[in-house]
């Protein structure tokens, strides 16, 4: 059913209204037993060390599913919709900041930026995976295809690619950071050498870096995976800036990922994206609920974890088409072109 642009925003700004003030106990209960429970997870760690690798190393994928939450926390405290106090919000988006490697006050205004231009073709750039519209790849070199290729390689993209930001770039400020955000780098860099440093000299510094490592490995690969299945999938919306429209790339271009509940808490309810980009104000903890109460989101069709895994073969924008296409179509579709042109279309 086709519904009036109008009757649709007033429909969904009443849906949503109520679930945009934070609450303080549901907060308070989820950093207990997040963080709580990352900190119990790192102590068993400490006490496998002196029984065996193969409880130390599960325990080590448990926190790393622990971390996917917490990174949930300091996201919604980048939004300022965690707690009602700004400062609280600042201070315990500092506190998942280091156990995630990721300096706060960069993160929030990159993190901005990506929910004002989400969807948008002529602002992609900041916050977003890497994503070629058909034309521009067809006329781009051999090389930039090639990095192209390379960059949006499931290894390179879930492996790597995690390893890579948060061990490497979020440790460098760039010229575009303000001194505020320089600043939130170097603290967190102490911070981070601080924690490394007073767990490396309690269990050994070779056990605390390759525990540490398969941690970041795990939370790094499940949150960009996270991230890509929210805006790559079939269906998704994507349009150039003079038709480009908030609320359209918020029901269409995000995805509603529908999890297993147990997924669902170790990735703080993120799945339910869709409404996250309809207000950044509503907080994890009323996602769902959110959801459930509004016919309008309720309408929004779900990905399955089977359905996401299809979106792995879907690497460029298809303008003329409106949808996301693989490599292999738009090998067939020029194939077909040069056969039609070589022997004539059919009448």
């Amino acid at each position: 059913m086709v519904r009036d642009r109008a009757t649709e925003l007033v429909a969904w700004k009443v849906a949503i209204a109520k679930y945009r003030e934070p609450s303080f106990w549901r907060a308070t209960w989820q950093i207990l037993n997040t963080i709580g429970g990352y900190i119990l997870v790192w102590c068993a760690i400490l006490l496998s060390l002196g029984m065996s690798w193969w409880i130390t190393v599960p325990l080590a994928i448990l926190a790393g599913g622990m971390l996917v939450r917490i990174f949930i926390i300091f996201h919604d405290c980048g939004h300022g919709s965690y707690f009602r106090s700004k400062r609280a919000n600042n201070f315990w988006g500092f506190v998942c900041g280091v156990l995630t490697f990721t300096p706060f006050f960069r993160w929030r205004r990159r993190h901005a930026r990506h929910h004002a231009t989400s969807g948008n073709l002529d602002r992609r750039g900041t916050g977003d995976i890497w994503t070629l519209t058909v034309q521009e790849y067809l006329d781009a070199s051999r090389w930039q295809r090639l990095a192209y290729r390379v960059m949006r390689n499931p290894v390179v993209l879930f492996v790597i690619g995690p390893l890579i930001q948060l061990l490497g770039i979020e440790r460098v400020p760039s010229g575009q950071d303000t001194p505020r955000e320089r600043h939130s780098v170097w603290w967190m860099n102490l911070a981070v050498f601080c924690m490394a440093a007073g767990l490396g000299s309690a269990i050994g510094f070779a056990n605390y870096l390759l525990i540490q490592l398969i941690i970041i490995l795990v939370a790094g690969s499940a949150g960009v995976w996270l991230f890509y299945v929210q805006h790559q999938f079939a269906g998704t919306y994507w349009a150039r800036s003079g038709e480009w429209d908030y609320t359209a790339a918020a029901l269409h271009g995000s995805s509603y990922y529908q999890l297993p509940k147990v997924l669902q808490w170790f990735s703080g309810n993120i799945g339910f994206h869709h409404i996250h980009h309809l207000n950044p104000s509503i907080p994890n903890y009323y996602l769902e609920r959110c959801h459930l109460a509004s016919p309008l989101l309720r309408e929004v069709q779900p990905l399955t974890l089977l359905t996401s895994l299809k979106s792995l073969s879907l690497r460029l924008w298809d303008e003329s088409g409106q949808r996301l296409v693989g490599y292999r179509q738009i090998h067939r579709s020029r194939s077909g072109a040069t056969g039609s042109r070589l022997f004539g279309s059919p009448s």
